[in-house]
Formats: structure tokens, C-alpha cells, sequence
């Protein structure tokens, strides 16, 4: 009888056991009552099975120390009586619960006791535990050579080999096999489907982070969210620490920081809670990884170091070389990099090479690359960056990207500016597909700092050449992200938040007028536009436009009809600002100004126009203030035009199309010549404009809320166009407005602009129920032929690194708007309503935007404060 007790108990704790490693949530009741029945038996076999089990199930809630308490017990009892199979057993879990909390030696110690112990035993999960090991302290190649015997093992069972593939899975993506990795993930799903919910949601989680390790980033994305719910659900299942980890290396791939920073630091946050210094380390490095890129360095550097010492406590290599490569690439780009840094990242490539992590040894040969180059010593910079391009040749795409520009600064040292242009060619053209991928405008704009090198390196190597024709083609290859669309989606999944975040938008202003705390508000108006970002993220990109079409020379001059354009660009070296004309019959570089003088004179220009713009009309010191601001507006003016036009040495009344330098989109470009002048992104950009027709007919005028002179503006234009749609507060509504947009060849919208800087595409045009934001049009896929932005700062777009903007202008140009009137500055709508109504009766007669603006411009009273600001205000963008 006692013997069947015995038994019964044994198979209870077996069970719980096995239970509790597939299903947590579900089985660890049972291994708590399989402790409790062998404690109250005092069967000593059943109840070191039972730990075990509450051990493993501690684990899965996060409980580390706990469980670690548990397993010490169960040893203690496995010891006293002589159970050597049983011993076996915990020694190997207590091994992974070692090596989750850091201990990186402990957890050795165990295995070797274990697999001293003689018998079969737990000899598959003891060579389970020991490829955990080798993963974790980074020796790849060694810890796959375990997995692959383990799973050429028939008599493997079914969790252990479940668990094999998924992490024989991430091995292979780290040595740089991403699409073998997807095949092992997919057998371990199936393999976990048959086990329980927390692996199976640990599987799905690991293929989020391998398909964006494999280059696709927003099926990435997408899968992480799956995978977040399936966690979620799996209850004590895995912490979410883990997880939240690779979501931020995701983000940091694509330039999401914010974002990036706040997951990786949940993850340190909940490693920390739970003592789990294994990855704890781990979060930390990307805390530092991202602060590198946000240009934090001092803070990344430090972090770098703290971390990389807690490594080498736990006696992992590879990560110690990870921590290293940030703390030297950090002093490289302060500028503060030293022959010490230069050894320790060269130690720190070959360490990753050697233990087989080739995507990670592809950042750290170009980090000792670039060291050396920086150092002068040009064959330790060679061997480097030649190490980088081989091994990133049939990496994903933005390895490659990386891969390329190793190339091309060896090509650089070694004074070969042709190979450099065809390494820093190819790098965007594979930049350009991964953009392709994208369907959110802003993940696309994001995207193109990782070619801001590329593009920068063809500029310098262009220089050399001094051919101002190849310098215009290549500035247009660099700017070609504007000529992409995406097929919008239907906005049905979005319509519940937009129409919510309007409601809050509403309670908002409501909330500031009485002076209640907007805070809950603020608070939930952050979470709405965040779902809304995070959908636009995941959605399916279907480009709509021939990425590598650009125009010829001679196209474009055609179009061009005479006038001339002029492509602004930055040497970055120098900090100036040049501009490549494309003249009738020739094309030539004209040197400009440096940037920051530029900027100085924008900023005062821009504040001084402000203060015009809403001057009072009386009293003595007004009057002096008015005066003064005048006299700092007509300086600036004088002064922008001197550094931006006249070096181009064109006759003052010659009309020219301008490309900007990114971060100058803002100056008031009307002002600065006497002729026509037309703005766009890009030549391309422009030149297309020039190709496209209306889709539609009619015209809408909308007037939005709070301003004296919107609904007075409408109704003067309402006369031009009697056949128009007409909207006024309150029937013009974000929804309304949406609509008559969508069906219309012109549109003319007289509201207020809200810019979001910190968040271009909530910048928004505030109508009578909300706002209209860019990212609503561009889920709407709303673009009508031609747009007049009557309203304070609508062209104030956000400059991003790699000439990318995004805002109303960039949006709508994008999206197939063939011409556009808006101003990057404030302005006051009562004093505009007389230009708009000149602008739009030379546009009824047949004029050209650009040239209805120049003629409406010449009506407005330069002597009057207000008129000086509103005749600088308003830019012409396309050729419509």
C-alpha cells in the first residue's frame, strides 16, 4: 500500500512537472499540491520532482530567487538520500535558473556535477542546459554543433526538441542565416503547439526578433504584437522583459528611439524586479546602443563600460566585446577615440568573428575600421572595413547598407572616388528597396538617416570630380525617397481612434479655456495617436510609384522652359551649403553659405515676421517695438538673399524652380527673389508634378473654427467659384472636409495650423469638430491636384537626418498634389484674405500657381508691419 502511495505520488509530481514546462498557468497549481502531498507523505523522490516542478514554475512568473530557493532544497533532499538520477535532474534546471540570474559560473559548476553523475538520466536536457550556456556566454558556432546532436537524436523528446529549434533558430540568425532560422522556427511552433501556450508564445516571440533580424522590419512588427498577446495570455507564462528587448531592437532598426528607449528600458526595469542579471545586462547594452545613436555619448559610453564589467563578472566574451564596440564607437564619434579604443574594438571584431556571430561582427569591424581611418592607420583600416564588406555581402539589407559604406571608406582612403560613388551607389539603391517595404511615411522618412553616410561620401567624392552634372544626378538619387508612395489602406480599423482623438483634441481646448488640469487628457490623446502610429507601422506596403525612374538632364530642362532650377545640398565636412544649377544650356556649383549662418539669420527672421505678423496698431512703444522688429526682418531678408540668391548671379527676374537643403525648406523663399519661384523635395519630385493631371473637378473652400476672417475668406472666394463645395464651422468637420477633399481638383482650406514638431504627422488643420492631421490623409490617400494652405505654419515641415521631410507639404506633394500654396511661418488670416482673393483670380484666369502667388504677392502693402509679413509669408510648391 505505502509503495502504491509512493508511486501515485511520484507520477503527480512527474506530471506537474511536465505540465508546468509547457503550460505554466495551467499546471503550476498542480505542482504546488504535488510539493504539499509529498511533504505531508514524506516521500523524499516525489517530493524533489515536486521542487522541480514549483522551481520551474517560479521561474515562469519571474521569480527567480524563489525558484533558485526551491532547486537548493530540492538538491539538499536528493543528496541526503541518495536519489543520483533525481539529482541529475535538478542540477540541470537549477543551471538554467543559475544562468538567468547571472551566474554564469555557477550554472557551469552544475552541469559538470551533473554530467559527472553516472547513468542516462536527464542527459538531453543536460546538453539542453549546456547549448543555453554556450548561447548565452556567446559562443555560437559551439552551442549550435550541441543543438544539431541533440535534434539528430531520436530519442530526444518532443519539448526538448521543440526547444532546440527555437533556439538553434536564433543561433542561426546571429551567424547570419536569417532564412534557415525562419524554416527552425517554423518546425518549433509546430513542435510547440503539441506542448503548451508558453512556449508556443515564446516561439512567436523569437520570430518576431529573427524576421526583423532577417531585414523584415515591419513583418517584424507585426509579429510582435501577435506574439505580445500570446504572452499576455499564457498568464505565469514567460515575463515580457525578454521580449520587450527585442521589440527595441526592432524600433532602433527603425529609428524609432523614443519608442526603442521605452521598451528597452520596461525590460531592464522588470529584469531588475525580478533579479535576472543574465539579461538585465542585455536591456542595459541597449539602453546604451540607442543613447549612441541619439548622439548621447557621454551617456552611452558610460553605460557601455558599467555593463561590460558586470560581463565579465558572469565571464561572457561576446557580450563583452558588444559592450567594448559601443564604448569605442561612442569616443569615435565625440571625436575622443584613442589607440587604446582602436585595440580593444579589433579584440572585440575578432572575439565575435571567432565565436561565430557574424551579423554582430559586422558592426564591430566597421566601428575598428573607422577607428583606424580616424587614427591614420590606413592597413589596419583596410583590413577591417574589407572584413566588414565580406561578411555583410549576403546579410540582410541593412547590414549590406553597413557593408557598403565599409567599402566605400576604404575606397576613400585608398583614393579611388569612382569606387567609392558605385559603394555608396549600391548602398542606397538596397536602402531604397528596404524603403520600398515601408508603407508609413514616417517609417520611410526615419529610414533615411542609414544612408545619411552614403550620401554625404558621394558629395565629398563628387567634389573631387568637379563635374556638376554627375554632382545633380547623384543629389537626386540621394532624394529619392520622395518619389514613393504607398497604396493607402482602408481606414475602417483607424476610425474609432481618429474619431476619438478628435473628441479629445475637442475636450482639450475646452479644458484650457477653464483652466481644468488636461492632464488625463494629454495622457490619452498620447495613447490614441500612438495606436494610430503603430497601425500606419504594420501596414502592407504596396508601392505605387517607379522608385528608379528619374528624368534625364534634358527632360527635365524642357519642362523647365527656360527658368532654372537650383538643387541646394550640404558639405557635410565643411558645414556649407552649395547649389547645382541646371541652366538651358549648362550646369554649374555655385558655393552658397555655411549652414549655421543660414539658420542664425532664418531663426531671427522667423521670430522678427512672428512679432510683425500680430503687431498692434497703437501706441508710442508698440510703435518702437513695431519699428524694431521691421528693421530686423528687412536685415534678415537682405541677408538670406545675399547668402541664397545672389551668389547664383541669375537676373532678378528670371522665374527658378529651388530644391532645398533639408533644413532650409522653412525661409521665406518668395521673398528672397523678384520673379516666380517654385519650391518641391526633389527634382524628380517637381518634374513629375509637371506630368500629372486632375483626377477630379470642382473645388471645395473650408473655412475652420476660431478665426475672424476664415468664413469671410470663403464666402469672397465662393464668388470665383459659385459651383464649389462650401464648408463652414460647424459643417466643416474633419470627416466632411476629408470627403470634399478626396473628390476635388483645388482646394482651399482658411484654418488654423497645428505644427507638431516633436511628431510631424499629428501636425493637423483645426476644423470644427477637431483636427485633420497629416497622418489622416495620408491613411486616406488624399491628395488633390492642387491645395492652397491658407493657414499659420502649414509648411513648417520636420527635417530628418538624410535630406527626408515630413509634414503637410512633403505629404501631399508625395501623395500627388501637383501644386500647393502655404506658408512656413505664421501669419494673420484677416490680413491674408486680400492676397488669397488676388491669388486665386489670377489662378480662375489660367495662371500657374507660382505665378498667380508672385502677381497676388506685388497687391500687398510692404509699408503696413502686417503686410511686410504677409507678403513674406506664402511659398509656391510643384509646377501645377
Amino acid at each position: 500500500m505505502k509503495d502504491e502511495c509512493r508511486d501515485e505520488l511520484l507520477i503527480q509530481a512527474t506530471a506537474a512537472y511536465e505540465g508546468v514546462v509547457g503550460d505554466p498557468k495551467r499546471f503550476g497549481p498542480a505542482a504546488v499540491r504535488a510539493v504539499a502531498h509529498a511533504r505531508d507523505a514524506g516521500e523524499p523522490e516525489a517530493l524533489v520532482v515536486g521542487l522541480r516542478a514549483l522551481g520551474w514554475y517560479e521561474r515562469a512568473r519571474g521569480n527567480h530567487k524563489r525558484a533558485r530557493a526551491l532547486l537548493n532544497e530540492a538538491v539538499r533532499i536528493a543528496d541526503r538520500h541518495n536519489l543520483p538520477g533525481r539529482l541529475r535532474e535538478v542540477l540541470v534546471t537549477r543551471a538554467a535558473i543559475r544562468l538567468e540570474l547571472g551566474s554564469v559560473p555557477a550554472a557551469t559548476r552544475d552541469l559538470d556535477r551533473a554530467a559527472a553523475i553516472r547513468g542516462l538520466g536527464a542527459s538531453v536536457e543536460l546538453d539542453l542546459q549546456r547549448a543555453s550556456v554556450l548561447y548565452n556566454v556567446g559562443r555560437l558556432t559551439d552551442a549550435a554543433t550541441v543543438c544539431r546532436d541533440i535534434l539528430a537524436n531520436p530519442a530526444s523528446p518532443v519539448d526538448i526538441r521543440a526547444k532546440m529549434t527555437n533556439n538553434l533558430a536564433l543561433i542561426e540568425v546571429q551567424m547570419g542565416r536569417p532564412a534557415r532560422a525562419l524554416q527552425l522556427l517554423d518546425q518549433a511552433e509546430n513542435l510547440a503547439a503539441c506542448i503548451g501556450s508558453a512556449l508556443a508564445a515564446e516561439c512567436a516571440s523569437n520570430r518576431a526578433w529573427v524576421l526583423a533580424r532577417a531585414g523584415q522590419l515591419v513583418d517584424g512588427l507585426r509579429q510582435a504584437e501577435k506574439a505580445e498577446a500570446m504572452l499576455r495570455a499564457a498568464g505565469a507564462g514567460p515575463p515580457l522583459g525578454e521580449h520587450y528587448m527585442e521589440l527595441a531592437d526592432t524600433l532602433l532598426d527603425l529609428r524609432l528611439l523614443r519608442e526603442a528607449t521605452v521598451k528597452a528600458q520596461s525590460a531592464a526595469d522588470e529584469f531588475a524586479r525580478h533579479g535576472i542579471q543574465l539579461m538585465g545586462g542585455e536591456a542595459e547594452l541597449r539602453i546604451a546602443q540607442i543613447a549612441l545613436i541619439a548622439g548621447d555619448w557621454p551617456r552611452s559610453a558610460e553605460s557601455a563600460s558599467r555593463v561590460a564589467t558586470q560581463f565579465r563578472q558572469q565571464r561572457r566574451p561576446a557580450w563583452v566585446a558588444r559592450a567594448e564596440l559601443i564604448a569605442a564607437e561612442a569616443a569615435r564619434q565625440a571625436g575622443s577615440a584613442t589607440r587604446h579604443h582602436l585595440k580593444r574594438a579589433r579584440i572585440a571584431a575578432r572575439t565575435l568573428d571567432r565565436l561565430g556571430a557574424a551579423a554582430a561582427a559586422v558592426q564591430a569591424h566597421l566601428t575598428a575600421g573607422r577607428i583606424a581611418a580616424d587614427l591614420g592607420d590606413v592597413a589596419k583600416a583596410r583590413s577591417s572595413l574589407r572584413r566588414t564588406y565580406d561578411l555583410s555581402r549576403k546579410a540582410p539589407v541593412l547590414l549590406r547598407v553597413d557593408g557598403r559604406l565599409a567599402a566605400a571608406i576604404a575606397a576613400q582612403l585608398e583614393d579611388r572616388p569612382p569606387d567609392v560613388l558605385r559603394h555608396c551607389r549600391a548602398g542606397l539603391a538596397d536602402l531604397r528597396r528596404h524603403r520600398g517595404a515601408l508603407a508609413s511615411m514616417e517609417l520611410r522618412a526615419l529610414a533615411g538617416a542609414h544612408g545619411f553616410e552614403l550620401g554625404v561620401m558621394g558629395i565629398e567624392a563628387l567634389v573631387r570630380t568637379g563635374s556638376p552634372a554627375r554632382m545633380f544626378d547623384w543629389l537626386e538619387q540621394v532624394r529619392a525617397v520622395f518619389l514613393m508612395t504607398a497604396e493607402p489602406e482602408p481606414t475602417g480599423e483607424h476610425a474609432d481612434a481618429l474619431g476619438e482623438l478628435r473628441a479629445t483634441h475637442a475636450k482639450l481646448a475646452a479644458a484650457r479655456l477653464s483652466g481644468s488640469d488636461p492632464t488625463p487628457l494629454l495622457a490619452r490623446q498620447a495613447a490614441l495617436e500612438s495606436t494610430i502610429r503603430r497601425a500606419a507601422w504594420s501596414r502592407t506596403a504596396t508601392v505605387t510609384q517607379d522608385t528608379g525612374t528619374i528624368p534625364s538632364r534634358s527632360d527635365l530642362r524642357r519642362q523647365l522652359d527656360g527658368r532654372v532650377l537650383v538643387v541646394q545640398a550640404l558639405r557635410v565636412r565643411t558645414g556649407d551649403v552649395f547649389a547645382v544649377l541646371l541652366e538651358p544650356r549648362r550646369t554649374r556649383i555655385v558655393p552658397l553659405a555655411p549652414l549655421k549662418d543660414v539658420i542664425y539669420e532664418a531663426d531671427a527672421l522667423r521670430f522678427a515676421l512672428r512679432q510683425l505678423a500680430s503687431s498692434p496698431s497703437a501706441g508710442t512703444a508698440s510703435a518702437a517695438r513695431t519699428a524694431a522688429y521691421r528693421a530686423a526682418a528687412e536685415h534678415g531678408l537682405r541677408q538670406l538673399r545675399q547668402m541664397m540668391i545672389q551668389p547664383l548671379g541669375l537676373p532678378p527676374d528670371l522665374p527658378i524652380v529651388v530644391v532645398p537643403q533639408s533644413r532650409l525648406h522653412a525661409l521665406p523663399w518668395s521673398a528672397l527673389h523678384d520673379a516666380p519661384i517654385e519650391l518641391a523635395p526633389s527634382a524628380t519630385l517637381w518634374w513629375r508634378s509637371t506630368q500629372r493631371r486632375a483626377q477630379a473637378t470642382g473645388v471645395a473652400l473650408v473655412a475652420g473654427k476660431d478665426l475672424p476672417g476664415a468664413d469671410t475668406e470663403v464666402q469672397l472666394l465662393h464668388q470665383l467659384y459659385p459651383d464649389a463645395t462650401v464648408l463652414t464651422p460647424p459643417a466643416s468637420t474633419s470627416t466632411a472636409t476629408a470627403d470634399a477633399l478626396g473628390r476635388v481638383e483645388l482646394a482651399h482650406l482658411a484654418c488654423h495650423g497645428r505644427l507638431r514638431a516633436d511628431n510631424p504627422t499629428f501636425s493637423a488643420l483645426d476644423l470644427a469638430d477637431g483636427l485633420l492631421t497629416v497622418h489622416e490623409l495620408d491613411l486616406r490617400g488624399i491628395a488633390p491636384h492642387r491645395v492652397v494652405l491658407a493657414s499659420c505654419e502649414a509648411a513648417a515641415d520636420t527635417a530628418y537626418e538624410g535630406e527626408e521631410m515630413l509634414g503637410f507639404v512633403s505629404a501631399l506633394l508625395t501623395r500627388g498634389t501637383a501644386g500647393l500654396i502655404a506658408s512656413p511661418i505664421q501669419v494673420s488670416d484677416l490680413d491674408t484674405i486680400p492676397l488669397m482673393a488676388e491669388l486665386h483670380g489670377q489662378m480662375v484666369k489660367g495662371a500657374r500657381m507660382a505665378e498667380a502667388l508672385h502677381t497676388a504677392r506685388q497687391t500687398v502693402d510692404q509699408s503696413d508691419p502686417v503686410g511686410l509679413a504677409t507678403w513674406s509669408a506664402f511659398i509656391a510648391y510643384g509646377a501645377a
